[in-house]
């Protein structure tokens, strides 16, 4: 294999990673105080269960950012938070669908500008997620 090819394998380095920490201790309080705000986003086939997963989910993301602020924690509390990354990506897609459904629909620049920064969103959670492995 050439060493183009060959990438030295990443290591956890043990500093706190605030750019999860802090989203997470954020949106993991708002998910428990308005739930309401993001239920509309959970995906069309789990929608049943929304006010549960919202829950749940905001729990995930404090207990996450409650374990990567100590150090004995940080790299169990880094898989988890990756996973969460993961099993949160699909709710995140589905606000990019709704709102390319609502900007067709209205024809406004506020749409539109809601579409293009929720699409633009997805591809940022992948350094989110580099950086809880690293953690």
């Amino acid at each position: 294999m050439s060493k183009a090819l060959k990438r030295p394998a990443r290591k956890h380095d043990g500093s706190i990673p605030w750019i999860v920490v802090v989203p997470f201790a954020i949106s993991g309080v708002i998910h428990l105080v308005k739930p309401a705000v993001f239920e509309p986003i959970i995906p069309k086939p789990l929608r049943g269960k929304a006010r549960e997963l919202v829950v749940a989910s905001g729990v995930a993301e404090l207990a996450c950012a409650a374990g990567l602020l100590r150090e004995s924690t940080r790299p169990a509390a880094g898989l988890a938070s990756a996973a969460v990354l993961l099993a949160v990506w699909p709710a995140n897609a589905q606000m990019s669908v709704d709102l390319g459904r609502r900007a067709v629909r209205k024809k406004d620049a506020k749409s539109a500008v809601a579409f293009v920064v929720s699409v633009a969103r997805l591809p940022l959670q992948v350094p989110l997620i580099k950086a809880a492995l690293r953690a």
